[in-house]
């Protein structure tokens, strides 16, 4: 195996903080990344992790060899890839996005991307948890509401609008709310990421410009966005969803918008990613496609 590769196995094993996990990111045996591994350390004549039995933690000349190397990387990669054409661009980008995102905008159109670059590989997540970009080894993510991680890059792609939402079921049973008086007498679907927390009640904001909240009686709190759209649909309650996840549905009158004069705050859109020393021209090709399949879908 050679140097550069070894350095890349290093890479994973130091972020991911485990030979089991680099392997599986990987796709090596474990052997493999840990043979690799101790080659790299006898040729570099220093202690590069240390294991124990429950951890594996990088040591003060890991981390300085961890932050040479990842640069060192990227310029090979800049320079392996320079000349080449955007269909010469190969390898694997692993990027992770909320599910409705990929499933009605992104997935639809990904093979004019792969079109595009027939040797590139794409792992594609959808989910809707908040993924750790570096410990589960992802390329670039898009992110719908705050962004959290202030370490990371941050490219704005705009914002989705926010609708007040009931299901045509919904509406004929019982009624829509005409006013924010009317909205205790409705019930309001949840969504919290983590099931347990206090979840809010229907949020707008108001003539001051503040965001307010008015409490409702509420009988489901779900944290997946299909199942929040799924609850809308079987006449649970009211939902507060980003406009695209519920276009198709008001075309087709499944979906009925209810004061719209109180709306929340747009919800913005972000593309997030680790450095830019350290981003391949795949990822740079990958990310601005899905920029403008993000801004088709605003």
């Amino acid at each position: 195996m050679n140097h550069l590769e070894a350095m890349r196995i290093f890479q994973r094993v130091a972020e991911l903080a485990s030979f089991t996990q680099a392997a599986d990111s990987l796709g090596l045996p474990k052997a493999s990344v840990s043979a690799a591994v101790r080659q790299l350390e006898a040729s570099l004549g220093t202690r590069l992790l240390q294991r124990t039995t429950r951890k594996v933690h990088v040591t003060q000349d890991g981390e300085q060899f961890y932050a040479r190397s990842k640069l060192l990387l990227a310029d090979v990669d800049d320079v392996q890839t320079m000349f080449q054409s955007a269909a010469a661009l190969e390898g694997r980008i692993r990027a992770d996005m909320p599910s409705g995102l990929a499933a009605q905008y992104v997935v639809p159109r990904l093979a004019e991307f792969l079109a595009a670059h027939p040797r590139i590989e794409v792992e594609l997540s959808s989910t809707d948890r908040r993924v750790d970009l570096v410990r589960e080894g992802f390329d670039c993510v898009v992110r719908v509401g705050g962004i959290g991680d202030s370490s990371l890059i941050a490219r704005p792609l705009g914002h989705f609008q926010v609708l007040n939402c009931v299901s045509a079921d919904y509406a004929a049973q019982h009624g829509v709310p005409q006013t924010l008086d009317d909205l205790p007498l409705h019930s309001l679907v949840h969504y919290a990421q983590n099931l347990g927390s206090t979840a809010p009640g229907f949020e707008y904001v108001g003539a001051d410009d503040v965001e307010h909240t008015v409490p409702m009686q509420s009988a489901l709190t779900v944290n997946n966005a299909s199942a929040y759209t799924a609850a809308c649909i079987a006449g649970l309650g009211l939902i507060q969803t980003p406009e695209p996840a519920a276009r198709q549905l008001l075309r087709a009158g499944q979906f009925v918008e209810v004061l719209s004069q109180h709306r929340c705050a747009p919800m913005p859109v972000t593309l997030l990613y680790v450095n830019r020393q350290y981003l391949p021209r795949r990822v740079r090709a990958f990310m601005d496609w899905l920029a403008l399949v993000i801004k088709d879908a605003m």
